[in-house]
């Protein structure tokens, strides 16, 4: 296992049990426990985790989100093809709201083609990414910056959404259980995320299909609250029965989508 790969494992632990032994880590993980020691120290540096006796809990925001270049990495070829299922569903001159996260920056390249859009988001690379693109009006929120996900929430950001009315939003989630609903490892973000459910028409949840059948920290959302949840076709059949018509499953895309809205763009107007 790289390094990259033992230390998200790790990130995964800490959010999803609070607590995490470094002896057990290096059992589980197969490695010597001084490197666990050396993992921990790295994350706790990168203010991921908090470093305590014997182990690591979440850092002091209550959540150990995996950072953003970790996350825009995994699982693309799924996250391709729900964004393409999400981006079918958004016609010429529609409004949107795109919640943060790298599934719905996915959403995002894939929404570049229509015309006439008008793009609402909390997500500084979403926005950056989109900023160059003719025919599109597009809205940052104001707020505080969340930097292990570049995006910006608070107070301003959940006032600035609250004020628009768009046809539909389109959310990420970090867990999905039938009982539990969508659930988010970080508080900072349910209140925006929150926000945007009520500015929009119809709520689109984007998460593929890893994030099934987990709990995370803080609730979002009852299944019954959202139009529509898209996944992909690894959760099996049987798995995705119990969650009824609100589930979509899509076909996994037969390659990642390049990322030309990678390099630098025009400037970004925020408002706050």
């Amino acid at each position: 296992m790289l390094t990259s790969q033992r230390r998200r494992e790790i990130l995964r632990r800490v959010a999803e049990e609070g607590y995490v032994e470094a002896r057990a880590l290096a059992g589980d993980l197969a490695v010597d426990p001084s490197t666990i020691r050396r993992d921990l120290d790295a994350l706790a540096r990168a203010r991921q985790i908090t470093r305590v006796r014997g182990g690591a809990r979440p850092a002091p925001s209550g959540a150990a989100d995996v950072p953003y270049v970790v996350k825009q990495q995994e699982r693309l070829h799924a996250k391709t093809a729900i964004a393409q299922a999400a981006a079918e569903l958004v016609a010429d001159g529609m409004s949107v709201v795109l919640d943060s996260g790298s599934t719905i920056y996915q959403v995002g390249l894939a929404l570049r083609g229509r015309r006439g859009l008008t793009v609402v988001t909390n997500d500084l690379r979403t926005a950056k990414m989109l900023a160059t693109v003719p025919d599109m009006r597009l809205l940052v929120s104001g707020g505080e910056l969340l930097g292990s996900v570049y995006s910006l929430v608070g107070h301003a950001a959940e006032t600035f959404v609250r004020d628009v009315a768009v046809d539909m939003a389109f959310l990420g989630a970090d867990a999905i259980e039938v009982v539990a609903g969508i659930t988010n490892t970080n508080s900072l973000e349910v209140p925006l995320k929150r926000a945007m459910m009520e500015s929009a028409g119809t709520t689109v949840v984007c998460a593929d299909s890893s994030k099934f059948g987990r709990r995370a920290l803080v609730k979002v959302a009852a299944l019954d609250e959202v139009g529509l949840v898209l996944t992909d076709t690894e959760l099996p059949e049987h798995e995705a029965e119990p969650y009824g018509g609100v589930l979509r499953r899509v076909p996994l895309a037969e390659a990642p989508a390049p990322d030309p809205g990678d390099g630098d763009g025009e400037a970004v107007a925020v408002f706050a």
